[in-house]
């Protein structure tokens, strides 16, 4: 079962990784929560208050929350004692050394965080981060002892043209040749269309799950415990439905994740 975090402060990494085999029918579902660059002190404290209050006891559900930056040690503070999971946004490939303005996985580590994510769609296209230095990211992360939340996911003129499993095999391969499929016992993906970040569209359960289970299909012998998210306008109304296909483990949400009411339900429907 779940060891809460006050025992001591958070999970340890085995812990969190234990959590995905948990002996449900499915692998047990993930909702992670990227606040992008929004925030601030004093929004930030009742917006944690209010999903820690509502998230209490023994749950069906793995909830990781990811701030920005200058937020991860005062959101550490305000999960202490709650079975949430303190994430992070994006990090540096590098250890260390004169990269100004760049943030490591043993930082990260540092502050407890427990998972990161890598290769999100914004970070490709506005940092352009190519689909290497995402892998060398994941691998940053796993050695730093984190958990890598690697994202892939199509533009909307690669869905149009119907090259979308080929572009998310092209970002998966990378990583593959760089780290090998084997680490991935260690690492959560997540599918997020580009066409559907932010944008109020959804995919169709239907073409969620032809790409979830493609990427299951790319896993080899892990295919059926790594945990695979849906990234792209979750929210409380269609939650339900898409946690309910066989290959989706659960959500990355944006926008959604800044209202506690509207996280906290699909938290729930996750369950």
């Amino acid at each position: 079962m779940f060891k809460p975090s006050w025992l001591p402060l958070a999970p340890a990494l085995g812990e969190v990784l234990l959590l995905s085999k948990a002996s449900n029918a499915k692998r047990r579902q993930l909702v992670v929560g990227n606040w992008k660059m929004n925030g601030n002190l004093r929004e930030n404290a009742d917006l944690l208050a209010r999903i820690t209050n509502g998230w209490q006891g023994e749950r069906g559900a793995d909830v990781v929350i990811c701030p920005p930056f200058p937020y991860l040690s005062q959101a550490h503070e305000c999960l202490r004692g709650s079975s949430i999971i303190l994430g992070a946004q994006t990090v540096s490939e590098r250890d260390k050394g004169a990269f100004t303005g760049e943030t490591s996985a043993s930082m990260l580590a540092d502050l407890d965080c427990k998972f990161v994510i890598i290769g999100h769609n914004e970070r490709r296209r506005m940092q352009h981060e190519s689909d290497l230095q995402v892998a060398q990211k994941f691998e940053a992360v796993q050695k730093a002892g984190l958990i890598p939340i690697l994202c892939v996911g199509e533009s909307l003129e690669d869905r149009e043209q119907g090259k979308h499993l080929e572009t998310i095999s092209r970002q998966l391969n990378v990583v593959f040749a760089h780290t090998g499929k084997d680490v991935f016992d260690k690492a959560v993906l997540a599918y997020e269309p580009v066409w559907a970040v932010g944008t109020g569209k959804t995919a169709t359960p239907e073409q969620a799950e032809e790409v979830h289970k493609f990427m299951r299909s790319q896993l080899g012998a892990l295919a059926d415990s790594v945990r695979i998210l849906y990234g792209g306008s979750v929210k409380a109304h269609n939650a339900q439905q898409l946690f309910a296909l066989a290959d989706i483990d659960g959500a990355l949400l944006g926008g959604a994740s800044l209202d506690a009411d509207e996280f906290l339900a699909i938290c729930k429907a996750a369950e």
